[in-house]
Formats: structure tokens, C-alpha cells, sequence
């Protein structure tokens, strides 16, 4: 059998239970395939995979937020701190804390490479593949803001931000948002695969998995 052969038989195969005169697109497709394998411990897979993508994952509760916050940024020596609109107050330390620098929108990407680090919340996060969504909503910031500082503190309130799957994750999204997926830190592989962290983003990302 022929390419051009093989190419018709399974076109033809997919369209067997179109109407006869009717379109693919008005024919109903079942859908009734598993949208997700729940995980024994959603937020324990989460920790997992995000590790595995080499983001540094630290545990605390809701009261616990402030303080490794700032234990996590006077670590880095961070001086200079992106805070997006709509982060919640308690979650900054108020002693010993950096500048805070509100994300603003006529900030140029220099204005946000003199800053060191950025604290965001999170919309989702997927358990399954270790993902991190951000959609530009209350303590998230615009899409940049999260682009150019060398480390990203992200909170993500468990377990309740927390799903098992993307089909899951993308149940609870906006798709007209500007949505941000992140899979640990930035990086990319030349071709003989030597790995290089912070190409196009931060080069540090650390999840703060706080009870709430």
C-alpha cells in the first residue's frame, strides 16, 4: 500500500460515522476518555514533579508564609522585590524586607532586570505535570514581570489551587486570559544537550506549598 493510499484509508476510517451529506464538524465526537488519574496525594505528586523539573520546593502553613518568604529572599541577597497588584499583604515579611517594587505597566524590561526577585501567587497548579499557571489575575502580575527577574517565589495555597491534570487545570481557566505555564525554571538544551537555566525567564524558581 502507497503513502498516499494508507493516508486515504484512514481518513476514510475516521469519517465512517459521518452522516451521509453531513461535516465532520456536525458530527457529535464521544468524549468519554478519563479527564484525570487521581494521584493518592495530589500535593505530594506536585512536590515531586516540581522537583523534578529542579524547582526548589519548600512546605509551610498559611501563618508560616511571611517569614520563609523572607528567609528565602535575604538568602539570595535579593535587594529589590517585584510585588504585583492584588498579592495579599500577609504574605510579605514586614522586618528585614527589601525594596518593594510595585509592578507597574510603564516599567521597560531594564526597570525589571534592576529587580532581583518577584513574589506571585498562582490560578492552578497541576499535580501530574508539575505546572505552575499563572493567568495575570490578584498577586499574579502581567506576563513580564514573571519573565525577567533571576528568581520567582510562587505561592500556591494547598490544596485547593492544587488539581490532578491539565484537562482538570484547564476546567478552572479563562482561555481569553493571558495564561503563563511554568514547568520548573527557565531553560533550554543546545545539541549536544548541555542544559542552560534562565534563557528566557527566571533562573531560580521556588514553590511555597502553604496549607490554607
Amino acid at each position: 500500500m502507497s503513502g498516499r493510499e494508507e493516508v486515504l484509508r484512514r481518513v476514510r476510517r475516521a469519517l465512517a460515522g459521518v452522516p451521509a451529506g453531513g461535516t465532520p464538524g456536525g458530527a457529535p465526537v464521544p468524549r468519554a476518555y478519563a479527564r484525570a488519574h487521581p494521584p493518592a496525594d495530589p500535593v505530594a505528586t506536585l512536590a515531586e514533579h516540581l522537583a523534578d523539573y529542579r524547582a526548589v520546593v519548600h512546605r509551610t502553613d498559611g501563618a508560616g508564609v511571611p517569614e520563609l518568604i523572607g528567609r528565602l529572599l535575604a538568602a539570595r541577597g535579593t535587594r529589590r522585590v517585584v510585588v504585583p497588584a492584588g498579592l495579599p499583604a500577609g504574605w510579605l515579611p514586614e522586618t528585614g524586607a527589601p525594596e518593594w517594587v510595585a509592578d507597574a505597566a510603564g516599567q521597560t524590561p531594564r526597570d525589571l532586570d534592576a529587580c532581583d526577585s518577584i513574589v506571585t501567587g498562582c490560578a492552578v497548579a497541576v499535580a501530574e505535570t508539575g505546572t505552575i499557571v499563572l493567568d495575570g489575575g490578584p498577586g499574579q502580575g502581567r506576563r513580564r514581570v514573571t519573565l525577567v527577574p533571576d528568581h520567582h517565589v510562587c505561592v500556591v495555597r494547598v490544596p485547593d489551587q492544587v488539581v490532578d491534570s491539565v484537562p482538570e487545570a484547564l476546567g478552572r481557566l479563562d482561555p481569553r486570559r493571558p495564561l503563563t505555564w511554568i514547568s520548573g525554571p527557565s531553560a533550554t538544551s543546545d545539541i549536544e544537550l548541555s542544559r542552560v537555566e534562565g534563557v528566557h525567564g527566571p533562573r531560580t524558581l521556588e514553590v511555597i506549598l502553604a496549607g490554607m
